[in-house]
């Protein structure tokens, strides 16, 4: 069975992304890198990541979601969980994102939150 293996981000709506991410530089230790977020290494015997990474306030990513937050969960096999989540009777946007970062796909759960779900590259 197809399932989350951990925690690949959190994303949030910022009025300022770049004075937040700065912030959190300052008085938390958080350096963000080029692209504005930070990136966790867990454990590295196993593929992914965890990303902390604010975006603008007017981002339509998180969309049709209404959330200011997004959750990003680690899968380890994206085909089949979706597959199974249509089945399960699971909102699943037919879209689907291959990149070198690795394989993303969208779920709506019940209180109309989108989750992304991702199955980092090999």
């Amino acid at each position: 069975m197809a399932k989350v293996i951990g925690l690949g981000g959190i994303f949030f709506k910022s009025r300022d992304p770049a004075a937040l991410a700065a912030w959190y530089a300052r008085h938390l230790g958080l350096e963000p890198e080029e692209w504005g977020g930070v990136r966790f290494q867990e454990d590295a015997s196993r593929p992914g990541y965890v990303v902390w990474s604010p975006f603008p306030a007017d981002t339509t990513y998180f969309e049709p979601g209404q959330q200011a937050f997004m959750i990003n969960f680690r899968v380890d096999d994206l085909a089949g969980l979706l597959q199974q989540l249509r089945a399960e009777g699971v909102e699943v946007d037919e879209r689907t994102e291959q990149s070198e970062y690795g394989a993303f796909g969208w779920v709506m759960d019940p209180e109309g939150n989108r989750v992304e779900l991702w199955q980092p590259p090999a």
